[in-house]
């Protein structure tokens, strides 16, 4: 049996278009010009990275809000390195933009972008959006997966012909709900939106091993700063007992208070 591996990520991925689904989510929605002006402006402060889905979510750009300009009304985004992502992002009639602040998912929608510059280098720019989402609800808090101590999974998939193919993957996040992995395109070929990645085993540091079955919900095509495109697999979790989901829970609290340590100083 082969083996390869899913590529290693250089930047998570935050999922979700609540933003579209108005009956739900609609009392998230914030329409006031100065707290829209507000929120984008401390997401230049805060330097935070924002993911881009257009192309109907098949293409993705890792960006970040160089400047708000209000009496203009527009503002500046950061733009890729790859030529041909800035090419496909300059057609596109709509972008979707999610990150987070605070550790509150917010989302909003830009329309036609234009080339323009910051300090001397490539952007874009774009009309301040109307309204942005700011979803303070949380059914599972999903944790990024820290780069200096990468989570593996391992599982085996089948080729068309029927061969097993042994893929090692690195996770981008875990929730109580289910973890998002990267794959390389022509892996993630093999994998369809639908499929079932049965007897999964992901090492939880200082937890052990977890056995899980994942559902494959959503696949988005995304590029890194440096270029590199990936296929970002999000999965759910098929049936998990309580005592693993008690494993990921843990796992998760105790990743969660390093970091606090850490920012505090006290680690």
């Amino acid at each position: 049996m082969e083996e390869t591996d899913l590529a290693a990520p250089e930047e998570p991925v935050p999922v979700g278009f609540e933003i579209e689904r108005r009956d739900d989510y609609g009392r998230y929605l914030i329409r006031a010009r100065a707290e829209v002006v507000a929120i984008l402006r401390l997401l230049v402060q805060r330097k935070s990275l924002i993911s881009a889905y257009f192309n109907d979510r098949r293409s993705f750009l890792l960006t970040a809000i160089l400047e708000v300009d209000s009496q203009a009304g527009e503002l500046i985004i950061d733009c890729s390195r790859d030529a041909n992502i800035n090419r496909q992002a300059l057609l596109a009639d709509r972008l979707t933009m999610t990150t987070t602040l605070d550790k509150v998912k917010v989302q909003f929608v830009l329309g036609r972008l234009d080339e323009t510059q910051s300090g001397g280098l490539p952007a874009f720019k774009a009309a301040i959006p109307a309204e942005m989402l700011r979803l303070q609800r949380r059914e599972h808090y999903r944790l990024t997966t820290p780069i200096s101590r990468p989570v593996k999974l391992q599982t085996t998939i089948r080729r068309p012909d029927g061969s097993a193919l042994a893929a090692d993957a690195t996770l981008l996040d875990i929730s109580g709900g289910g973890i998002g992995l990267m794959a390389t395109p022509l892996l993630a070929g093999l994998i369809a939106r639908g499929a079932v990645l049965g007897n999964c085993k992901v090492t939880l540091p200082e937890e052990g091993l977890l056995v899980a079955d994942l559902g494959v919900r959503n696949r988005i095509e995304m590029t890194t700063r440096g270029g590199a495109r990936y296929v970002r697999l999000g999965c759910q979790f098929i049936g998990l007992p309580g005592i693993r989901m008690n494993m990921v829970q843990r796992y998760i609290a105790r990743v969660e208070r390093e970091r606090k340590a850490r920012l505090s100083g006290l680690a």
